[in-house]
This record gives C-alpha cells, structure tokens and sequence, in this order.
C-alpha cells in the first residue's frame, strides 16, 4: 500500500461527505463551514466549487445521473451540477431548533438514510461549542421524501455503510466514540439487532467510513491521524497513517475503484490539514449506493 498524498489543497474548514460519481468520473465532497460543494476530476486535476447559503453536510447519487441529493444543515434537497438547479426535497427535523444534519448516504434498497446532531455551526461558519450529546437522531427517507426515524440520543451522526452482501448496516456515534452494527433487511429497508461493533479505540474517534469489497470497514479517525480498517469481526486488520490530525471520511473512486479519497479537516499547525486526500489500495471499495428517485 503506497502513502496517501494530498490531491486538492482545498483547505476546508470540515472537509466531509465524500462521494464517488463513475459518470462525471469525479469524486464530491462537501466543506461543512464554508457552505461550499467541490469536485475533483482525478484525470484532468480540475477543481470546481459551488457556494451555498448555510452548511452543507453530505451528498449522495441518485438514479438520475445529473442529481445528486444534498444534505443541507436544515434540511435535504435535489441538486443538478450542470446548471446548479436546487429543489426543496425533505425536512426530517423539521420543527426542531439547536439541531442540523449531519452524515449520510444511500442504501442498498435505495433509500436515503442520513443523521442529525446539536448545531455547532454558525450563521457564518463559526464554530459554536455543542450544548447536548443527545440531539442527534437517524432516518431513513424514501422517494416521495416522507422519513421514519430509526433511533434517538444520539450525539453525532457518522458512517453510514452497508455489507457488501448487504445484510449488515453500519453507524457511528462520534461523541460516545462506538461503531454499532445492525441487521439489515434488503426488501424493507429496515434495520433491527443493534449491537457494538468497534468501540473504545484510543486514537481519536470515529467519523465518516467506507466499505470494501471484502466487508471490511475504512473508518476515518478525527483527532486520531488516521483511518482504521476494522474486519467484520470487529478487529483490526490495518491502521494507515496520515499526516494530518483531523480526518473525516473516505469513498472509494477510480476505474478500479481502488483509490480511497480521504477529506480531512483544518487545524491551525498542519499546514495541508483540510485538503482531499488520495490513497492507493489493493482491495477495491463498492460502488455507491443510489437514491432511488424513480420517475
């Protein structure tokens, strides 16, 4: 495995969401404090930005190649990157003050689940300091954009990641540093059997995550400088090193989807933390996951 190397540096105040599109031959991520949305084409080396009006936190694809859904700090909308058409799509927390999204993705059955947490963002990116641990909460929307929530109390909501024989259902709670597992029902899109799965790791604690063709979970480690590749068993086969503190989520990308691009997040004495990293790797990731929009 070669050392990861920083491919954009974009500086980001919370480099997130990290999302791998095979048609645009790109790979999306989000910067949560600045409001921005950038994409990278590995082939060409060009960067592109889009400016928002409050926190974007993650993204996903659709089943309509030119949308992509958004995760807004309030809610979630549709978004077209050729002509930066936004639509209104949901509101899981509607009605409720103190909170914002967080992470999120698509599953396998094609819903879009995503995460809330206590805001500690801004009205102009600042950071504000977290009043509660137990604001967050987990949904899981459907195509009309109608949402169930699946769990309560939550801290931070990280890693969304299903097996890759899509029977396992994988999510992080940041602040009680633990990655629990679930069940997953492929014809119904639910989960059930919540149990712990990677909790307690002493090198700072559990962000976004990406799963590889052999059910093995990349776990980005904010405070930690570094990405943890848990087996399903739950231990650890392999912890990669990186040169920043900071470090948030991953997606495989490439041809060969071989390429685990990394965003990390910035800290005052690292002079590259907050940029896009690029790390090559023998097993290849799993394509994403779509929202399955129909129509």
């Amino acid at each position: 495995m070669r050392s990861t190397i920083c491919v954009v540096p974009s500086g980001d105040g919370t480099g997130e969401g990290a999302v791998w599109h095979a048609v645009h031959k790109a790979v999306y991520w989000v910067d949560i404090n600045r409001f921005l949305i950038h994409r990278f084409e590995p082939e060409t080396g060009n960067v592109r930005n889009w400016f928002f009006s409050e926190p974007v936190v993650t993204l996903g694809l659709t089943d309509r190649p030119d949308t992509l859904v958004v995760a807004l700090g309030s809610h979630v909308i549709l978004w077209q990157p050729a002509n930066d058409a936004r639509a209104d799509f949901a509101n899981p927390e509607r009605g409720r003050s103190g909170v914002r999204l967080n992470d999120g993705r698509p599953d396998p059955a094609g819903n879009f689940w995503v995460g809330s947490m206590a805001n500690n963002v801004g009205s102009q990116g600042e950071d504000l300091p977290l009043e509660r641990d137990d604001l967050g909460r987990l949904f899981r929307l459907n195509a009309d954009g109608s949402c169930t929530t699946e769990k309560s109390g939550i801290g931070i909501s990280n890693t969304f990641c299903w097996s890759p024989d899509a029977k396992r259902f994988y999510f992080a709670d940041t602040l009680a540093n633990a990655i629990h597992v679930w069940n997953y029902d492929l014809s119904t899109g639910r989960i059930a059997s919540e149990r712990p799965f990677f909790v307690g790791f002493e090198r700072g604690l559990p962000d976004g995550s990406a799963m590889d063709s052999e059910g093995y979970l990349w776990n980005a480690r904010y405070g930690g400088g570094c990405i943890v590749r848990i087996a399903p068993s739950g231990e650890i086969d392999r912890i990669v090193e990186m040169p920043v503190s900071n470090v948030t989520t991953c997606t495989f990308g490439g041809p060969q989807l071989k390429t685990l691009f990394i965003t990390t997040a910035r800290r005052g004495d690292e002079r590259l933390s907050g940029g896009l990293y690029a790390l090559q790797v023998d097993v290849p990731g799993l394509p994403e996951n779509r929202f399955r929009l129909g129509g």
